[in-house]
């Protein structure tokens, strides 16, 4: 027989038992782990609806070969097709339908493709297709020279005949305006040759980057050994220890300085490309020739880059609270990626996600909200990670389906913030299909970037207004502004840099190790404040160009700079405007590509070519710092 006093002791065990087993229920999250299971085996309802595309490959197949036909109808087509507006309609249709048709199988496979990338398969297929899609490129080179020499008056008397070209208008009249840089057929033929091995610096620098430069070996202050390729070094570059993210960083650029002269060959190659490609097509300069596409002015990159030199401090401000933060006598650059603030123990499940990712999203009223319900019930995302499945997210609109958005949820904040981040995109390209016709829906570079960042700024104002935890709000504000440094102060730097390689050679001068490094270093010690003693940045560092991809790419940089800008004034707007301010910005994500960026986005009350944009994003930027400072004071931290 069990004592009394005994059994009262069971009851409390039992008791206590099931307080902790509550306690556990309440505060862990269960999400879902399915990252060593088969594509196969996980379960449908986490999973996009690839079958929207094509019900299976032989779907795929049949319309690849219906592609196929379509393709070979433009040699008979393009005989006089600008003789009449019926003959230009039927042409350009054709054209619309192969593009339509293309965008569908090229979806099929590379989403296949990025949920399995073990199945080669899906390999094959882009494969196929991308040989297919050269050789209608191709075909379309008569496009431009005939468009020139059927001139402005004649489209004219075509569009008051035949209503239904007023889709291609804007296509027309952009190549009308680019009459004095199209060069005949023949010697564009010649040009376009180039790009059989115009790609070629940017290809081995990544090359030698990725593959064949051998790592540097670290020992870490607990002895562990570690081979420092790139993932090893993000990786440990914001390790909690100081000592240790100080060795990785400098034995990291150490080493690479090591074949600082052959990146500087290949980049000086990659530069005196572009200077040729603005020449040949009669620009003055690189910069020009690159603006003139979208027809973006000038003085939108040169007013970002000045305008960025001129608000420094908002930046330096928040460097100066991550070193009080961090605990450190001194701040140095090895310190700009370590967490300011240890990451929160906080989880949501999907569906908490979507709770508050609809919430945060509800100043953008009702149509917009509908579709995120749609986008969740229809399955146009494929959440969580599975074996062989590619890392990362990304969002990609199919015209005449729906977007598909991949995620790799794990519950964390930042996949929140991902989530949010890929819808934006996903649903600029719903509306932008949505309320534009194929030949105007498409949009471009310089406005990609706008969506998505607003929907973080969105999420973030929304939490910081929900949530009482002043240690996870400060989480947030210092993952937030660390984005937009990286993203507006740094992506300004680099694009700073990049027009003074471009003006450079185009003195006349070659791109030189020694001249390379001595500019990003002095432009690095610039914007982080060096002289000021904001942030202490070592020689170390100079070399840090000849691991920047993006320089390869001809003025691209700049583009994540001004679409930050936009959407932190945009986000501001909405959040304290009217159904007014809500319509423009919604006006924004229909247009697609129907006009300029430029001016889509001053539709939308952003106007890149004034200060105004610009100086609501520095004052939004020091303002979160300054919330920073007041949540610091209540949690008592000095």
């Amino acid at each position: 027989m069990v004592s009394k006093k005994l059994y009262l002791a069971l009851i409390l065990i039992c008791l206590l038992m099931i307080n902790v087993k509550s306690t556990i229920s309440q505060n862990s999250k269960k999400i879902p782990d399915y990252s060593l299971t088969d594509r196969k085996e996980i379960p449908v309802e986490f999973t996009w609806k690839i079958e929207d595309l094509y019900p299976n490959e032989d779907a795929w197949r049949a319309d690849k070969d219906v592609v196929v036909g379509l393709i070979a109808r433009i040699d008979d087509l393009q005989k006089n097709w600008t003789a009449s507006s019926a003959n230009m309609i039927t042409l350009l249709d054709l054209i619309s339908e192969i593009n339509i048709k293309s965008g569908v199988l090229s979806a099929y496979s590379s989403h296949q493709g990025a949920t399995d990338i073990g199945d080669v398969r899906f390999q094959k297929m882009e494969g196929e297709l991308q040989s297919i899609f050269i050789n209608f490129g191709a075909k379309l080179s008569f496009i431009n020279p005939d468009v020139l020499a059927m001139g402005k008056e004649k489209f004219e008397q075509y569009l008051k005949e035949e209503p239904k070209l007023k889709p291609y208008s804007f296509m027309i009249e952009d190549i009308l305006r680019n009459k004095d840089h199209i060069l005949p057929e023949d010697q564009q033929k010649i040009v376009s040759m180039t790009g059989l091995f115009s790609s070629v610096p940017s290809k081995t620098a990544n090359m030698l980057n990725d593959m064949e430069i051998p790592p540097a070996e670290v020992t870490l202050q607990n002895g562990t050994k570690v081979a420092l390729n790139y993932a090893n070094y993000v990786k440990y570059r914001g390790d909690k220890n100081a000592a240790d993210r100080s060795l990785v960083m400098r034995e990291f650029w150490k080493h690479q300085k090591t074949y600082e002269n052959t990146f500087a060959i290949l980049q000086d190659g990659s530069v005196k490309s572009h200077f040729f490609g603005a020449k040949v097509k009669k620009f003055d300069n690189c910069l020009d020739a690159k603006l003139f596409g979208d027809n973006i002015q000038r003085e939108v990159y040169t007013n970002l880059v000045k305008s960025v030199k001129e608000n420094l401090n908002p930046l330096h401000r928040f460097l100066k609270l991550k070193q009080k933060l961090l605990k450190l006598d001194k701040y140095r650059y090895e310190d700009v990626y370590a967490s300011a603030v240890p990451s929160v123990e906080k989880l949501y499940t999907f569906a908490e996600s979507e709770k508050i990712i609809k919430e945060s999203l509800k100043p953008l009223g009702k149509e917009y909200l509908d579709m995120l319900d749609v986008a969740y019930s229809s399955r146009w995302m494929d959440i969580y990670p599975n074996k062989n499945k590619e890392s990362g997210a990304y969002s990609s609109g199919v015209f005449g389906v729906h977007p598909y958005v991949k995620l790799n949820y794990n519950g964390e904040y930042d996949a929140v913030s991902t989530a949010t981040h890929e819808l934006g995109h996903a649903m600029h390209s719903y509306f932008s299909n949505k309320y534009q016709p194929y030949p105007t829906a498409d949009y471009t570079t310089f406005l990609a970037e706008i969506a998505s960042t607003f929907n973080e700024n969105m999420l973030m104002e929304y939490l910081l207004k929900s949530e009482t935890d002043d240690t996870f709000k400060l989480y947030i504000l210092d993952k937030y502004l660390d984005q937009v440094r990286g993203t507006l102060y740094r992506q300004t730097l680099f694009a700073d840099f990049e027009l003074a390689m471009h003006e450079k050679v185009e003195e006349g001068k070659s791109l030189t190790a020694d001249w390379l490094n001595e500019k990003y270093l002095s432009l690095t010690r610039e914007y982080y404040g060096h002289d000021k003693g904001v942030c202490q940045v070592d020689d170390y560092i100079q070399t840090e160009w000849s691991k920047i991809p993006h320089f390869f790419y001809n003025f691209y940089v700049f583009q994540y700079s001004t679409g930050i800008i936009s959407s932190m004034a945009l986000a501001e707007m909405v959040s304290n405007g009217t159904e007014k301010e809500r319509d423009a910005y919604l006006g924004m994500l229909k247009s697609g590509g129907k006009d300029y960026p430029i001016n889509i986005l001053k539709e939308a009350g952003v106007d890149m070519t004034t200060k105004g944009p610009y100086e609501k994003a520095f004052k939004r930027f020091d303002n979160l710092v300054t919330e920073m400072e007041k949540i610091m004071t209540r949690l008592n931290i000095k």
